[in-house]
Parts: structure tokens; C-alpha cells; sequence
């Protein structure tokens, strides 16, 4: 097949980016072993120190407009974050926080005047910051966020001020060395009245980085894993910052303390802020993703090369990659990994479209709220997946795979945290369900669980009241769906992509239709809203699972349709129908139940696994060729011949 036009297809329209990165990431190849060797201090020092070499060459700042000394490229910027999850996790993460979060709110939340004042400074990292939302209380429900930002119309100053532990600014990136500002997000209180958050800059060090005065700042100390990240605790004691600090593209105070928002609703202009900053959640899915490859880039080279055992009276013992099981543990994690790719690509092209517009407040709410969505269930399943792939691959790795020195060590521990922030990963797909039974109204609802309850079983009333009308869905999703139970045990048309996609649809729909009527009854009962929809979350889970897993499928058909026809083409339909039919394989308990498979096709599925595994196996060490690691990254000693 060759590498080369794989690797090209999977790099798309950004590949200038992606290898831009790889340069430095090559360049700093060192700081992998740094962080095992160097005193968490020094380590925390020499992250910072290359993140400032990567700032110098511009590589940061693309996605940012050119007249505050960016590139004017979200897409290459993105796809440059992403490409960072090749090496030192901790460089990524600081990278994130300073630009991503810290610069993108300042861009995303404030007005011209902000631009001005902070921009350039905070891009060439000059100012570092920190994005100050969690708290020690509160995580993913940031509407109850305790922290509060009072007006004084007075001296014309804001009153920052943190009530108690539980409002302490918890796990913040920047915070325990290396932030002089924060981006705060506190309750805003103007005359009395409370709007909800809002997003403050408060300055926290001085020029000789000691803590402004009613600033009170903490070390987290040492984490399981991102050590090169100084995360810190940040409690405020009636600090004052000027009316300015107020980040006021949603709501402005004027100097008389009168509060304006052209966003009447609350709850919307809660959201609509929020959904600004989806950018988080986009790049931690494909950093996921991208150190996916990583951890399979090792295994699978290692088991191309790794003998143990073989047949009996044979010269050589065989090599790992030639057993089944083997074959079973790594592929079907590889053929997801490009799934993941080509959904992840498809995700950050629907964000230039929307982020990247010359006029973004004309795009509609409906298309913001599906990318919030859609960004939700793909860093959820993106990072799921890398905390499975890094794991399977190090104990494919044996003893080698345990020593650090191989990296798996700091790719299990620095990934770990990835499936909670940016949104924890169960929450976010309770979101993306709560989407599709709603069908992203305006009257989105609150996402603490009472609101979230009031609204989706308002919905379900509507949605399931004719249960004739759930019963023709059903049935219709039947007909379109092939091979019922009594089909013979046949394996024709199941390498066929509308009999996987049918299989998916039918999943999804069917379990949200079931949804639906579980929480028309509870009401029809007369219980709680709250309890109803408390008592059905793991469903309301496992349709949004569902869901995600349907689109990463069809992206992956659409990739495969538009790649070069010829090997390329051919070695990706391998590998989707492995992804495919694996990921029918993994419910077919639920389709067995359901009389979509009969227990003879579930077999021929079984089989047809195991054959497919063994296609992609003489193709597998292309195929993570086509990631374009830098050798640097991967030169680990376990494969040193």
C-alpha cells in the first residue's frame, strides 16, 4: 500500500499544521525522558520553557486573528493542538490552558478593548493565565458556581470574593507557578441582583510573581499524572478589579450599575457563553485520539518484532502480532482509531464552518447547539477510547510495556483525567441525549438534573403520547434493517454499509423511543420529575452512547467514499467493515434481544471478526506508519533491535 498517500489522506486539508508540529515535537524530543528525571519544579520550568519555543515560531497562535499577532487558521491550530498529544502530555495541556482556554475566553467573551489589552501579550505567552471555572464544590454544574463578582457603583469596581471552601477555585491549570491573570467565572451581582455567571480577568501575581493582595494561592501537589502542569487553588478575599475586567461580549455593566444583555433568557445567555468555549472539549477529544496512536504505534510494532512460543518443532518462536488474540486486542482498537480520526476530522470542520465565519453571530442557534453536542459525544467516546487502547496496548506489551521508559506509564497517567474534564464524560453524554429527545429547542433547559428533568419529560410527553405513531417508527426501522432472526447463518451482506448503518440506527432509535415512553409514564404516574428521570439515566446514557456510536460510523463511510480510489481506498474499507461489525459484535446481547441477530448470525459475525482481524494484520504496521509519529517519540527502548 505505502504510507505516504494514507498518511496524506489522514493529515487532510491541515497537513502544514500537523507538520509543523511534528518538527517541534521532534525538535523537543528530550522532555519525554525530562519528566521522568527531572524535580517536579524544574519539570513544570522546562514545559513552560518549550511552550515559549513553540509560541516564538507562531505555531500557537493560528487560530487566532491576525491583527493580534495570529494566524487567522482555527483549523490548522486545532489540528496543531492535536498533533502535540504525539509527545509530552503535559506540554499539550499547558498549551490548552494558555491558549485554548485562557486566550480563547479572553477572545470569545471580551470585546475590542480586551483584545487590545491582552491578546498579543497573552500569544506570545508574555501573560500567562489561568481559566478559573472549577471549583472545589462545583464541577460540572457551573451554573452553581459559588464564587461572586459584586458591583460597587460606588468606586466603579467589581468585588470578587470567594464565600467559602467550596467556592475555592480548584485544579486550575497556570495557577500554583506560572499564571499572573485569571479568568474568573463568578456570580455576577449588580445592584442586588444576581445574573448568573459571568467571566471576570482578575490579576493574581504581580510582575515579581508574588499573589496581588486578597489573593490566596495553593499548590495541588503531585497528580497521577500531567505533573509538568502546575495546578493550583485560588481563593479570593474581596479583591477588587475594575469595572472593565468584566469579559462583556454578552452583557455589559455601565458605570451607573445598570445591567444589559441583548440575551434576555438566563439560561440562554448562560449557554450561549458556554458554547463559545466548546473549543475545549474539540481539541481534548483528538489529543484522546491522537494519544490512541501513540500507544498503538508502540504495541504494534512491538508485536511485529516480539517472539514468544510457537508451533511445536519449529525453528523460530512466532511473532506476537501473528495470534489471534493478539490480533483481536489490538485491531479492532486500531480500525476505531481511524473511525475516531475521520468523526474527530469531520467535528473540526464543522467548527471552522461556524467559529471561523466572518460573521459568526449570524450562525444559527440550532447549528451552535448541535456542534456543542456533537463536540460533547465525541470528546466523551474519544478519550473512553484512549484510556481502553493505552491500557490494552501496555498489556500487550508484557513487562516492557510496564517499564517507563516505554511510555505507557506517562500515557495511562496523563490521559487518565482526560474523561472528566472538558466536561465529565458521563454528564456529557446525558447532554447529548437530552438533544435528541429535544431536538435542540431555544428553551434548551437548565443542565443541573432537576432542570434537565423538567425539560426532557416535558418533551417526552410530546414526543411518546402516540404510542401508535412510536410503534410505525419502530416497525419502519425494522423493515429497513436486514437480516432478522430468522435469517440462516449466512455471512451475505454483512460486510454491506447500509446493513451496519441499519444496525445502528435501529439501536439508537429504539432506545430512545424506550426513553421517551419511561419517562411519559413516570409522569402519567404522578411521580417526581427529578425521580423519573433519576430512574432512567443509565438508559438515557446508553441511548447517548448509541448515538455516538452511529455517527462515528457513518463518518467513517464517508471517509472511505472519498478517499483516492486504489490501495487506499481498499485498505480503509478493510478496516471500517472491522470497526463495524466489532462494534455489533460488542451489543450483541442487545440484538440477540431485541430479534435483530439470530444466534447463527451472531456466529458468522464472530467469524467474520477473526477473518477481517487477519486481513488487516500484514497492513497493520502501514497502517500506524500513516499516523506520522516522529521516530523521535517512539524510539523507545523496548524496540531497539
Amino acid at each position: 500500500m505505502g504510507d505516504s498517500g494514507l498518511r496524506d489522506y489522514l493529515d487532510g486539508p491541515y497537513k502544514a499544521a500537523r507538520d509543523q508540529a511534528r518538527v517541534g515535537l521532534a525538535e523537543h524530543a528530550a522532555l519525554l525522558s525530562e519528566a521522568l528525571e527531572l524535580p517536579r519544579e524544574a519539570y513544570r520550568d522546562r514545559v513552560l520553557e518549550v511552550l515559549r519555543s513553540a509560541t516564538a515560531d507562531g505555531q500557537t497562535a493560528q487560530g487566532f486573528p491576525k491583527e493580534f499577532g495570529g494566524g487567522g487558521d482555527l483549523g490548522g491550530f486545532i489540528a496543531g493542538f492535536e498533533t502535540l498529544a504525539y509527545g509530552d502530555l503535559s506540554l499539550l495541556i499547558k498549551a490548552g490552558v494558555q491558549f485554548g482556554l485562557f486566550a480563547g475566553a479572553i477572545l470569545h467573551l471580551g470585546t475590542t478593548r480586551h483584545h487590545e489589552a491582552y491578546l498579543p501579550d497573552a500569544l506570545n505567552a508574555h501573560l500567562l493565565g489561568c481559566f478559573a471555572m472549577t471549583e472545589t464544590g462545583h464541577g460540572s454544574n457551573v451554573q452553581a458556581l459559588r464564587t461572586t463578582a459584586t458591583y460597587d457603583a460606588e468606586a466603579g469596581e467589581f468585588i470578587v470574593h470567594t464565600p467559602d471552601v467550596h467556592a475555592r477555585k480548584d485544579y486550575i491549570g497556570n495557577a500554583a507557578r506560572h499564571g499572573r491573570m485569571a479568568a474568573v467565572f463568578a456570580q455576577l451581582i449588580v445592584g442586588g441582583e444576581t445574573h448568573g455567571v459571568h467571566c471576570l480577568l482578575v490579576p493574581i501575581r504581580d510582575a515579581d510573581g508574588d499573589a496581588m493582595p486578597g489573593v490566596t494561592i495553593g499548590d495541588c501537589g503531585q497528580k497521577l499524572g500531567l505533573n509538568g502542569v502546575d495546578n493550583g487553588r485560588l481563593t479570593f478575599d474581596h479583591v477588587r478589579v475594575p469595572r472593565e475586567a468584566l469579559l462583556d461580549r454578552y452583557a455589559q455593566v455601565d458605570a451607573d450599575g445598570n445591567y444589559h444583555s441583548e440575551i434576555e433568557n438566563p439560561d440562554r445567555r448562560f449557554f450561549t457563553m458556554l458554547g463559545t468555549l466548546v473549543q475545549g472539549r474539540v481539541s481534548v477529544g483528538g489529543a484522546g485520539i491522537n494519544a490512541s496512536k501513540v500507544a498503538l504505534t508502540l504495541a504494534v510494532r512491538y508485536g511485529s518484532q516480539r517472539r514468544q512460543f510457537g508451533a511445536p518443532g519449529a525453528a523460530d518462536e512466532a511473532l506476537l502480532l501473528d495470534y489471534r488474540m493478539h490480533q483481536r486486542r489490538l485491531l479492532p482498537l486500531l480500525a476505531r482509531t481511524y473511525a475516531l480520526h475521520f468523526a474527530q476530522a469531520e467535528l473540526v470542520g464543522e467548527f471552522v464552518r461556524i467559529f471561523g465565519a466572518d460573521e459568526p453571530d449570524t450562525v444559527s442557534e440550532h447549528d451552535r447547539r448541535a456542534l456543542e453536542a456533537q463536540a460533547a459525544e465525541l470528546k466523551a467516546l474519544g478519550t473512553w477510547h484512549a484510556t481502553e487502547t493505552i491500557q490494552t496496548c501496555r498489556e500487550a506489551c508484557g513487562g516492557a510495556g510496564y517499564l517507563a521508559e516505554n511510555r505507557f506509564a506517562t500515557l495511562k497517567a496523563d490521559t487518565d483525567v482526560f474523561t472528566t474534564f472538558e466536561g465529565d464524560n458521563t454528564v456529557l453524554l446525558q447532554l447529548v441525549a437530552k438533544g435528541l429527545l429535544t431536538g435542540y429547542r431555544e428553551s434548551f433547559g437548565k443542565l443541573d438534573p432537576l432542570g434537565v428533568a423538567k425539560f426532557v419529560t416535558a418533551q417526552a410527553v410530546e414526543i411518546a403520547v402516540e404510542k401508535t405513531a412510536v410503534r410505525q417508527l419502530i416497525e419502519r426501522l425494522r423493515d429497513a434493517v436486514p437480516n432478522r432472526a430468522d435469517d440462516n447463518d449466512s455471512d451475505a451482506g454483512l460486510r454491506d454499509d447500509t446493513y451496519h448503518d441499519g444496525m445502528l440506527r435501529f439501536r439508537e432509535q429504539h432506545m430512545l423511543a424506550g426513553v421517551a415512553r419511561r419517562l411519559k409514564r413516570g409522569i402519567d404516574d404522578g411521580i417526581e420529575p427529578f425521580e423519573v428521570f433519576n430512574r432512567c439515566q443509565d438508559h438515557v446514557i446508553a441511548a447517548g452512547r448509541a448515538h455516538v456510536e452511529r455517527i462515528v460510523l457513518e463518518a467513517f463511510v464517508t471517509a472511505v467514499q472519498r478517499s483516492p480510489e486504489g490501495p487506499v481506498r481498499e485498505t480503509l474499507k478493510l478496516l471500517y467493515d472491522l470497526h463495524a461489525l466489532v462494534t455489533i459484535e460488542n451489543e450483541r446481547a442487545w440484538y440477540i434481544e431485541h430479534g435483530r441477530l439470530s444466534g447463527a448470525r451472531s456466529k458468522a459475525i464472530t467469524s467474520l471478526v477473526n477473518e477481517l482481524a487477519a486481513l488487516v494484520r500484514p497492513e497493520a504496521l502501514e497502517l500506524v506508519e500513516a499516523f506520522g509519529i516522529p521516530e523521535a517519540l517512539v524510539d523507545v527502548p523496548m524496540l531497539a533491535h
